[in-house]
């Protein structure tokens, strides 16, 4: 394996620990702010850093319309291209095969589609993905190319696709061989059927990849439906491998999939609720836009070190957000990441300290209470 995963603690099913990469460590539990467009939107390479993020996520699928994967590569690839020194993790493109499936079809050899942006035509195979990921961008991660499908989902529907995304699979690791600075993650999928599921996990198992992500969940089916699938996934993926749940979520979410198991996890959520208002916080979220943070005087949290969290008042972001100023939408992002990062890193030393099942019921009894 080219990254050595070294898990310093377990409680239960949650565990702590270390993915060494080339280009740093990443400490797990781990959440990966999602840089779609070679940018975490809204903030500077040095704001993320700051936050105490190890690594942030890169999107396939935009990157490969613009600016280019050739284009990429004249440039140095993403790391130089936006200035991050630290390891990216990159989707294949799979989730757009769901999510614009109006204007893409998928066969044995590729999924075809048209671009959203100017209507051109593309082609995306297994093997073009990984050399997008890996050779273009430079991806210190690369995920294998899937097909997801959205829920509710018949079974034999989610049948084909867990199938397909098998065979996608192993042209994937055959298109990656082995690499002494990069990693490949297969992708786990079968909607919301345990059994396949495990014929899912266990045929990826045979493939054979330096990590194991959780896919076809965060599409519709819901919190609860969610950690019924958690219940069993992560636990039929390796042990000594780092477990990806992707595209997931709420801090709730997090904190259930860790009690399951789950080592890492990405979202557009953060910067996303950012953007219209919204801030997360220990007791819940906040819609900053409420005429009754129009007086409130008290930061967001003092107890982040990330300045949109400790030196801005509720009445002050309240105004940038109801003036529609840009500054609000930064800030407001800045501190959701800070939040992210500071929810991750409170479940590793819990953790580490044998006391994260506390940590769970109080987290519960606090932000779930508040909506």
């Amino acid at each position: 394996m080219p990254f050595p995963f070294d898990i310093a603690a377990v409680e239960g099913r949650a565990r702590t620990g270390v993915l060494k990469t080339a280009r740093g460590e990443i400490r797990t539990p781990a959440f990966m702010p999602v840089g779609t467009a070679a940018t975490v939107k809204a903030l500077t390479v040095d704001q993320v850093k700051a936050t105490g993020a190890d690594i942030i996520l890169g999107n396939t699928y935009h990157l490969m319309l613009r600016p280019g994967p050739e284009r990429m590569e004249r440039l140095g690839g993403l790391h130089r291209f936006m200035g991050w020194d630290r390891p990216i993790l990159t989707d294949s493109g799979g989730f757009q095969v769901m999510s614009l499936a109006g204007i893409s079809k998928v066969k044995e050899e590729a999924v075809t589609f048209s671009s959203h942006i100017d209507g051109s035509k593309h082609v995306l195979t297994p093997e073009r993905s990984i050399e997008i990921q890996s050779d273009r961008i430079g991806a210190d991660i690369s995920m294998q190319l899937d097909q997801c499908v959205a829920y509710p989902a018949e079974k034999d529907a989610a049948r084909k696709a867990m199938e397909l995304s098998i065979r996608w699979g192993a042209r994937s690791k055959a298109r990656f061989g082995e690499r002494e600075n990069q990693a490949l993650f297969g992708i786990q999928q079968g909607s919301t059927f345990e059994d396949l599921r495990r014929q899912s996990s266990e045929q990826l198992q045979e493939i054979g990849f330096d990590g194991y992500a959780i896919g076809g969940l965060a599409v519709g089916e819901g919190h609860q439906a969610m950690c019924e699938v958690l219940d069993y996934a992560p636990e039929m993926l390796p042990a000594d491998r780092p477990r990806y749940l992707m595209g997931v979520g709420k801090p709730v979410d997090l904190v259930e999939a860790v009690w399951r198991g789950v080592d890492m996890f990405d979202c557009v959520l953060p910067t996303r609720a950012g953007r219209h208002g919204q801030a997360w916080t220990w007791d819940g979220p906040l819609n900053l836009k409420n005429a009754r943070f129009a007086e409130d005087q008290d930061p967001l949290d003092p107890t982040i070190p990330c300045p949109a969290s400790s030196a801005y008042s509720k009445a002050y972001l309240h105004h940038l957000i109801r003036a529609d100023e840009i500054l609000g939408k930064v800030l407001l992002s800045w501190h959701n990441i800070a939040f992210y990062q500071a929810l991750t890193a409170a479940m590793r030393a819990a953790i580490a300290e044998g006391r994260f099942e506390a940590f769970r019921r109080d987290f519960h009894a606090r932000h779930v209470s508040n909506g």
